[in-house]
Formats: structure tokens, sequence, C-alpha cells
């Protein structure tokens, strides 16, 4: 019969193969909620096809979305979303050498929006949708929400929450 160890003490009976065996247990159970949470949050969004994008960015240029530059990164945010502000220096980061287009939902005025830009000293192009027009368009409820579109047009990615620039980068990448 196996001896009971007095709670915070290790277990130094068990041997280390199957030490490994339950960390290893551990971390596909972890990785499988987290996957699972990943998967329930982005269910909304948009799949297939890349729906239009196009409007006016904070300078009063026309844009409208070209897959055949890409891939692209669509990425959705809000100046009021605390997640997106942690977000925002690497997608800043990838839009110095990748095509990104980033939407700010109902985050006030064009200039109210520079303004915001500028306090954080972050640049990158985006189009403004105060009315959520295109985040209704793109299936996004919430932010941040990004998209990777392939150079066929076609949606190669969708989350939404917090995405590392590593692995944004790395999906760009898949989708080239």
């Amino acid at each position: 019969m196996p001896e009971h160890t007095p709670l915070g003490k290790k277990d130094i009976s068990a041997p280390p193969s199957r030490r490994w065996l339950r960390w290893l247990r551990d971390l596909a159970l972890l990785a499988l909620v987290f996957f699972a949470v990943q998967w329930w949050q982005s269910r909304e969004l948009v799949v297939g096809s890349a729906p239009p994008l196009n409007g006016l960015l904070l300078d009063g240029t026309p844009f409208q979305l070209d897959p055949s530059a890409g891939p692209y990164l669509v990425h959705f945010w809000a100046t009021w979303c605390p997640i997106c502000k942690l977000q925002q220096g690497s997608i800043a980061s990838i839009a110095e050498d990748q095509s990104v287009m980033t939407v700010a939902l109902a985050s006030g005025s064009a200039e109210e929006v520079a303004e915001y830009l500028r306090d954080e000293g972050v640049g990158m192009p985006v189009l403004l949708d105060d009315e959520g027009a295109l985040a209704a368009t793109w299936g996004v409820q919430g932010v941040p929400a990004s998209f990777v579109i392939a150079t066929d047009g076609n949606i190669a990615y969708a989350g939404k929450g917090y995405s590392s620039e590593f692995g944004l980068r790395l999906r760009l990448w898949w989708a080239d």
C-alpha cells in the first residue's frame, strides 16, 4: 500500500517516469481547456471568404482590403479595451513589416483615435467603425478580434482575445 504524504511535502516515492507522465497529462488537459475556450470565444467570427473591408482611414484616405497584397492581418480593437491596450504594441510592430489593417470599434472620432494613438506612442493604419457595421459584417461581438487573410481572400485564422505577436506572425507566415 502506498504511504500518504503530509500536506506540503513532495511525493518522492513516485518514479520520475510517472511524474513526467502526470505532468504531460496535466499539460495536455490544460492545452485542451485553453483551445476549447479559444474555440468558444471565436465561434461567432466569420470563416471562409473574407467579407469586404473598406472605409476611410484616420487621415481621410479611402481604403479597401486587397487580399492579394497579403497575407493581411485585420485586427478589431477599441480605445476603452484593456486587453487591446496590452496588445497594441505587438500589432503596431507587426504593421511595420506586414500588411495590417486595424479597425477601431466604438472608439470616438478620427481626431480622438489619432490622439489616443499619439498618446500611446503607437502608429498603425486604422479604420473607424463607430456604429459597429464592419464588426457586424465580420461577426465581431467583442474585442480584440484578429483575422489573418490569405492571398486567396480566405480567412486563414480568426480569433478573439489576446494573441501574442509571435502567434500572429506565425499565423501570417502560415497563410503566405
